[in-house]
This record gives structure tokens, sequence and C-alpha cells, in this order.
């Protein structure tokens, strides 16, 4: 199982974008959260089949209508950000 932090910049909120992330990773099978920064950018983190992960990422990268997505940073997540991974994927605030 593969478990990725991302964090995604540009417009990605007030856009739907992380009940996007929220949508695309249930329907790929995955588990992790989603939340809104106070900088502007959204941070998730994501776990899950290999396949399942990438297919999320490729969608965080085209994002929802309305959406821009000027950059995404991925690594490999942290021990304490996968101990807080949630199925259902969880919106955090």
């Amino acid at each position: 199982m593969d478990s990725i932090h991302v964090l995604a910049s540009g417009r990605v909120q007030g856009v739907g974008f992380r009940h996007f992330v929220r949508q695309t990773a249930d329907a790929q099978g995955c588990a992790g959260w989603v939340r809104n920064l106070p900088d502007g950018r959204v941070e998730a983190v994501i776990g899950g089949p290999a396949d399942a992960v990438q297919a999320t990422l490729d969608a965080i990268a085209r994002g929802p209508h309305g959406a821009r997505v000027d950059g995404m940073v991925t690594r490999l997540a942290l021990d304490d950000e996968r101990a807080r991974m949630r199925r259902p994927f969880a919106l955090r605030r």
C-alpha cells in the first residue's frame, strides 16, 4: 500500500476541490484525508494500492471544473500522517 502526502496550489479553495478529492479517492478505494490550508493550498494524505493512489493524484492534478492547479508537491506520507488516514476519505478543517 502506498501512502502519499500532497500539497496542491493554485485556485484550489472555494471551488469544491476538497469534495472533489474525497469523491475521487473514495471512488478509487483510497483512505485518507484532505483539508484547506491558511495559505490557500490544499493538503491531502492518500493511501491505497499504488494504481488507485496514482489515479487519485492524476485527478488532483486536473482538479474539478472551476479549479486551476498550478502546482503539486508530493512525498511519502509520514507515520503520523498515515495514522490519521480514514476510510471513507475524510474532510478535515
